[in-house]
């Protein structure tokens, strides 16, 4: 059973900041592409960041140089530092785990999500 565990959401103004958090087990992070992926209501999922595990980073558009995905090998643990929030950054947030493009292929798991909310 693999497991994310998200935490860090929550209520902010815009302009604030937030960190969410993603725990989950060694034998997953060590190999896993990690991500944070959001859903607005009546919006489809997005991706927001991706790391690698050699800490290789990729944002959308929307909130590159305000957000930063980053891992705590240690901790096993990915991290989504939110600056400059603004109300359109208000949405569920989904950890990511994505095993599929390994060989052999593996599973592509999720957290439970944590809401994030931006407003005044």
């Amino acid at each position: 059973q693999v497991q994310l565990v998200e935490s860090g959401g929550g209520l902010v103004q815009p302009g604030g900041s937030l960190r969410l958090s993603c725990a989950t087990s060694r034998s997953i992070f060590s190999i896993y592409f990690m991500g944070w992926y959001r859903q607005a209501p009546g919006k489809q999922r997005e991706i927001v960041a991706t790391i690698t595990t050699g800490g290789r980073t990729n944002y959308a558009d929307s909130v590159k140089g305000r957000f930063t995905i980053s891992r705590e090998n240690a901790k096993n643990t990915v991290y989504l530092q939110m600056n400059s929030l603004k109300p359109e950054d208000t949405a569920v947030y989904y950890c990511n785990a994505d095993g599929r493009s390994l060989i052999p292929s593996r599973g592509n798991y999720w957290g439970q999500g944590t809401q994030v909310t931006v407003s005044s």
